[in-house]
C-alpha cells in the first residue's frame, strides 16, 4: 500500500499527470478544471473501488511521476447525499498531507453518470460508476433473454449519458445466437447488439474495439461480466463462479464496483449483478424506446394519449402487429416509474422548501424584539 507520508511535499507538474494517468481517462479538459486544485497543493486521482469511508484511488506519485494506488479518506465528502457521494470512475482531489491518512477533499464535475433508484420503496438515487463513455449490457445466451428487462437496462444507459451496447455472452452454449440477436435488436433502436463468448472468443475483437475509453459493465448475475472483464484484461483480475445448472441464475461474484486497466488502452468498471433496476427518472426511457417516440409523432393530435383518440398512430401499429403488445406495456410501465420518481422528487423539493422557509421564519421571530405595553 502506498504510504503518503513517504511522498516529497513539491508541486506537481499538469504534464506529469497526463502522462501517468492518460492511460486511466485523464484529459486535457479535466487538466484545465484541475489548475486550481493543484495551485493548493493537492493531486488528481481516479477512484477505482470504494469501500465503507474509505476508496483506493490511482495517482501519479509527485516524487516519481509514477501511478500508484492509494488508500484514501472519503469522509470530509462523505456527508454528501447518496448521488454525490465518491463513486468508482470519479476523478477525486486528493490531499496527501490530511491526517490520520491522505484523504478525498473534492470531486471533478461528472461527464456521465449511471443512477439507479434505491432498492424499496424508497426515491433515493444510487451512482453505480460514474465518467463513463460505454454502457455494456451483459445478458446471457444459456437462459432466454428477458427482454423486459433489457429495455430496462437500455433506458438506465441511455438516462446516464454514455452509449449503450448489448453484449450477449456464452455464445458458444447454443447453436441460434444470430436469431437471438436479431429479437434483442428489435427491442434496441440504435443500439450495437454484439455476440460474444469469453471462451472460445468468438466476437471479442469486435467487443475489445468498442472499449476505448471508460467502460461499465452491468446485468444479472451469471451472465458472465468478471469472465468478460478477464477477457478484456487478459488476466484474472476477477473472481468467477459457475451460474447454477438447474436454472443458470448467476451466484453475487463481484461484491463491489471496480475499475480496471486494460492492456490496449481504456478502463472497465465490472458492477455487482443487479437484482432490481430501478430508474431513477429522465429521458432515457425515451431513448431507449425511440421507435415508440417515432410513432407518437404520427398520431392526428400532438397530445395524443394513444388510448382511443382517432388518427392514433401507437394504436394503429398494436393493431397491425407492427408494435409488439408486449413492448408498448414495457414502455408504459417504465414511464409510470419515472413520473412516481418525479412526483416523489417534487415532494422532497417542497419539503426542503418548508423547512427553509419555517427555520427563516423562526430566526426572524427570535430576532424581533417584543412589543412592551
Amino acid at each position: 500500500m502506498f504510504n503518503a507520508a513517504s511522498v516529497p511535499s513539491c508541486p506537481s507538474s499538469s504534464s506529469t499527470f497526463s502522462d501517468a494517468l492518460s492511460g486511466f481517462g485523464w484529459t486535457a479538459e479535466l487538466a484545465e478544471l484541475f489548475t486550481p486544485l493543484a495551485e493548493a497543493g493537492l493531486v488528481p486521482a481516479r477512484i477505482v473501488r470504494v469501500d465503507r469511508g474509505q476508496c483506493d484511488a490511482v495517482l501519479a506519485d509527485p516524487g516519481t511521476g509514477e501511478t500508484r494506488t492509494v488508500r484514501l479518506d472519503t469522509r470530509p465528502v462523505g456527508d454528501a447525499d447518496m448521488i454525490n457521494c465518491p463513486c468508482t470512475g470519479d476523478w477525486a482531489a486528493v490531499d496527501l498531507d490530511a491526517q490520520p491518512m491522505a484523504a478525498v477533499t473534492a470531486l471533478l464535475p461528472r461527464t456521465t453518470a449511471i443512477i439507479r433508484k434505491v432498492a424499496g420503496k424508497r426515491s433515493d438515487g444510487q451512482v453505480l460508476a460514474a465518467n463513463v463513455d460505454t454502457v455494456l449490457i451483459a445478458s446471457s445466451l444459456a437462459a432466454d433473454p428477458d427482454l423486459g428487462r433489457i429495455e430496462r437496462f437500455l433506458a438506465l444507459a441511455w438516462e446516464s449519458g454514455a452509449e449503450p451496447v448489448v453484449v450477449l455472452t456464452k455464445a458458444d452454449l447454443v447453436d441460434d445466437a444470430e436469431f437471438i440477436r436479431a429479437d434483442v435488436e428489435g427491442v434496441a433502436p440504435g443500439v450495437t447488439v454484439l455476440v460474444v463468448s469469453a471462451e472460445t472468443g468468438e466476437g471479442m475483437d469486435v467487443l475489445r474495439a468498442c472499449t476505448p475509453g471508460t467502460t461499465a459493465l452491468i446485468g444479472q448475475s451469471g451472465v458472465g461480466k468478471s469472465t468478460l472483464t478477464n477477457a478484456l484484461a487478459g488476466a484474472d483480475v476477477m473472481a468467477v463462479q459457475a451460474a447454477r445448472d438447474v436454472d443458470q441464475k448467476g451466484r453475487h461474484t463481484t461484491t463491489t464496483r471496480e475499475l480496471t486497466a486494460l492492456p490496449g488502452g481504456g478502463v472497465l468498471i465490472d458492477t455487482p449483478g443487479l437484482r432490481e433496476v430501478g430508474l431513477y427518472g429522465g429521458e432515457g426511457v425515451d431513448l431507449a424506446f425511440a421507435d415508440i417516440a417515432e410513432l407518437a409523432e404520427e398520431c392526428r393530435f400532438h397530445d395524443c394519449g394513444h388510448h382511443t383518440e382517432p388518427g392514433c398512430a401507437v394504436q394503429s401499429a398494436l393493431a397491425d402487429g407492427t408494435l409488439p403488445q408486449r413492448r408498448w406495456e414495457s414502455y408504459r410501465k417504465l414511464q409510470r416509474e419515472n413520473e412516481w420518481i418525479a412526483s416523489r422528487s417534487d415532494a422532497r423539493l417542497a419539503s426542503a422548501r418548508l423547512k427553509k422557509w419555517k427555520a427563516i421564519t423562526k430566526s426572524m421571530r427570535g430576532e424581533v424584539s417584543p412589543v412592551r405595553r
